[in-house]
């Protein structure tokens, strides 16, 4: 199966935040969570992915910081229930 390079860019990222996420207890099972939560998005969705993307770039950045201990939502905020 081929994959654009907007996906392969997000598949790319899923496993530089598995990697960096190794020593942090608790953190994969986050990090899997929200990539599959992400990955309903529908594939034309292009600016919505880019975002997220580039979300997810810089919450790598934080999740390599020796001292984060927790990271945020990659996902929008749900609205009132």
């Amino acid at each position: 199966m081929r994959h654009s390079k907007l996906q392969q860019q997000v598949l790319v990222l899923y496993r530089q935040f598995l990697r960096a996420a190794q020593n942090k207890p608790g953190f994969i099972p986050r990090i899997r969570d929200e990539f599959r939560e992400n990955a309903r998005i529908k594939k034309t969705d292009v600016m919505h992915i880019e975002y997220l993307f580039r979300r997810g770039q810089r919450q790598l950045e934080q999740l390599r910081d020796a001292n984060t201990k927790q990271l945020g939502s990659f996902s929008k905020p749900k609205g009132p229930g």
